[in-house]
């Protein structure tokens, strides 16, 4: 009776116009919620799990995340409810293991969070506070582990931006050094009458001119120095 439940379930979602049925054997876990598949014709599919998001590999709990996945589905033959590909060419899509919800267990084990700015499904939220208070999985991690992982991820872009433009500042300074030794502060005032990148440097380190650098970012004469 279960089983029959189900598959009218499956029908009744996979009727909608949006929804796209594909069937494959797991032969790829890249992290926590996304694998690959390979269906009837040999063609391989990744896919992102939908609604979900589990810990980076280089979070706490990031690779217990991957292998919680991998014992659950890899190898095996699931069926996948496709909505539509994420800017990566990911297929998007609920995960089942014959009846099971793939997307749901991960969730109810603690491997994953609700995927918040993309999921509508609310018994996700339900199954994570079950999940929270019973101290599963991530939820068992000290508070200052437990980011988001989509916090994590920001985080790690501005630290990126950040000590690229620091090497690029660095880089410039010791160009100016070597470059800039018969310039002397007051010969000029703005970035159009810079020669080079070198030269700006020179007159904002050196003479401290810095109307130069507008928005304060330690580079200035942007249209040169980038």
């Amino acid at each position: 009776m279960k089983k029959m439940i189900f598959y009218l379930m499956f029908m009744l979602i996979t009727s909608f116009s949006y929804a796209e049925t594909l069937i494959g054997k797991v032969v790829g876990v890249s992290d926590g919620d996304t694998i690959t598949i390979l269906d009837s014709e040999k063609k391989q599919t990744k896919i992102r799990l939908n609604e979900i998001d589990t810990p980076e590999a280089g979070q706490p709990y990031g690779n217990k995340a991957k292998q919680e996945l991998s014992d659950l589905i890899y190898g095996k033959t699931v069926n996948i409810i496709a909505a539509k590909k994420d800017r990566y060419g990911r297929t998007l899509g609920r995960v089942y293991l014959n009846e099971l919800d793939v997307n749901s267990e991960l969730i109810k084990r603690g491997a994953a969070w609700v995927y918040r700015q993309y999921s509508k499904d609310k018994t996700l939220l339900f199954l994570e506070s079950e999940a929270r208070s019973n101290k599963l999985g991530l939820w068992s991690l000290s508070e200052s582990e437990r980011v988001p992982p989509w916090e994590w991820r920001k985080n790690k872009k501005k630290d990126r931006k950040k000590f690229s433009e620091n090497s690029i500042s660095s880089k410039t300074v010791k160009n100016t050094d070597k470059s800039n030794a018969n310039l002397v502060c007051g010969a000029k005032t703005k970035c159009g009458q810079m020669l080079n990148c070198s030269e700006a440097m020179f007159y904002l380190k050196s003479c401290g001119l810095h109307n130069l650098d507008g928005d304060s970012d330690g580079v200035p004469c942007e249209s040169i120095c980038r």
